[in-house]
């Protein structure tokens, strides 16, 4: 973080400051801020954050141990450190995360990039980075840091030498990406995609679009959108981007494009496609496995162009990334039984691009296996998009369809309804059944895809099989 007073961030959070030890108020702190006590090195700020599971006052002492100078509390707390006491710590955490940006942006170099979208955030932000970084210091999101607190933990690690900040902004709900977007006003904003993703939490795919359209309402004056014109409620953003003097860039694998992808390849050591970009035309080989990765890429090419990077140059750098996030088509095992673990998290749009993807890298003599569970958050559409996967799965001819847990057992019954009987199918309790049943089913030439949503966890799974066939 950037220097700071203990009065001046006392003032910024609306808080009661109380002095210990020989700290006064113009004792200058500029270390990390965090909200996990063992994240906490010399000189951090610790901000304890009351949770569902537990809560962060109780470990005000260790974050003290391990360095913390200051604490951001909601009440006072016996141990010996100076504390900023406020009414709430998370809206102390944005309204800190505001003002450091808007001082280092002051200075006249920070620009700032928003990515939203139903799929795609984490690994178009990692793109991004990747590329920006090889140009100017980059600030980015750790994992998927894109929530109430995980955004402004993100902001608040620039300085006045930060050139980029990428941010990437999930929706809990309305309002939120406008709240956390807010905190910022990005010069270009992101947006990739509008699917059924968390759609029950927001009553349908329409208002889900109206929260993604949020961060294009959020966009700095006279910055730029750059947007999706292969999904026909990203590219409807352009309308509100255009009324409010924001710039657009398309980015596609159509004719609208600015930045678009042709001649697509998908292979088991990656993917492979044709860009034009600025009246250029020039390849593209990610090692990261799946043509949806494609569309992130054109995303991250389009968004650097706008801050001056050349698309060649872009690629260049893309083409060096191995993997887009851990438990993202994350290859793992070996030639021998090839695991992709790609259970972070799902949605019926990003599984049906990894069963598409397990379906288009299988060579001869080799057999497809899915191990699926249940997509999370999809409200009254959940038992019909089940269905849809587990059709989807059979005429892709899936060799082995193994269906986990309870929630997912309409996905099980419908492959079974079109086609997959004799085994071909199962249905497995829990992921230790699945493990039993995988580490005698699995042989030599099996390319296995592994996901589900991030709550059933069967990403745990898919590191145990990766570890077994190592």
């Amino acid at each position: 973080m950037i220097a700071l007073s203990l009065a001046e961030i006392a003032e910024i959070l609306h808080g009661e400051l109380r002095l210990s030890g020989t700290d006064a108020p113009e004792t200058i702190i500029d270390g990390d801020v965090d909200t996990d006590s063992r994240a906490m090195q010399t000189g951090s700020i610790f901000v304890a954050k009351p949770g569902e599971a537990t809560d962060g006052h109780r470990f005000v002492g260790a974050a003290v141990d391990a360095g913390a100078v200051l604490a951001v509390v909601e009440h006072p707390v016996d141990a010996e450190v100076s504390q900023i006491v406020v009414a709430d710590a998370v809206t102390a955490l944005a309204d800190l995360a505001r003002e450091v940006v808007a001082r280092v942006r002051g200075e006249g170099e920070l620009q700032i990039v928003g990515i939203t979208g139903s799929n795609g955030k984490t690994t178009t932000k990692n793109f991004l980075a990747r590329i920006l970084e090889s140009v100017g210091e980059t600030i980015a999101p750790i994992k998927s840091y894109n929530n109430e607190v995980g955004a402004p933990l993100t902001m608040l690690r620039v300085t006045s030498s930060t050139r980029f900040l990428v941010c990437e902004f999930g929706a809990a709900g309305p309002g939120s990406i406008a709240h956390l977007a807010g905190l910022v006003t990005p010069d270009i904003s992101v947006v990739l995609m509008v699917g059924l993703a968390h759609a029950g939490g927001f009553g349908g795919i329409e208002a889900t679009a109206m929260a993604k359209a949020e961060l294009v309402h959020a966009t700095k004056s006279g910055g730029t959108a750059v947007l999706n014109t292969d999904d026909p409620r990203v590219w409807a953003m352009r309308e509100i981007a255009q009324s409010r003097g924001i710039r657009v860039v398309g980015f596609g694998q159509g004719a609208a494009a600015d930045v678009r992808a042709e001649s697509l390849e998908v292979s088991a050591s990656g993917t492979s496609c044709e860009i034009e970009a600025g009246g250029e035309r020039m390849p593209l080989r990610l090692q990261v496995l799946g043509a949806h990765h494609i569309s992130n890429a054109l995303a991250a090419i389009a968004a650097a162009g706008v801050l001056g990077v050349p698309a060649a140059g872009a690629i260049t750098q893309l083409e060096t990334v191995q993997l887009a996030e851990r438990w993202r088509m994350q290859p793992m095992g070996s030639d021998r039984v090839r695991i992709i673990n790609d259970a972070y998290n799902a949605s019926p749009d990003s599984m049906a691009a990894a069963l598409r993807t397990l379906a288009q890298i299988v060579g001869p003599g080799e057999r497809t296996v899915a191990v699926l569970g249940a997509m999370s958050e999809l409200g009254e559409s959940a038992g019909e998009e089940h269905d849809r996967i587990g059709l989807l799965a059979v005429r892709l001819n899936i060799q082995r369809i193994v269906v986990v847990g309870p929630e997912a057992r309409r996905l099980f019954l419908a492959a079974v309804g079109e086609g997959s009987w004799d085994s071909e199918a199962v249905h497995l309790a829990d992921q230790d059944a699945a493990f039993e049943y995988l580490k005698d089913e699995l042989r030599d030439g099996d390319r296995v895809l592994v996901k589900s949503s991030n709550s059933v966890g069967l990403r745990h799974l898919g590191d145990r099989l990766g570890e077994l066939f190592s």
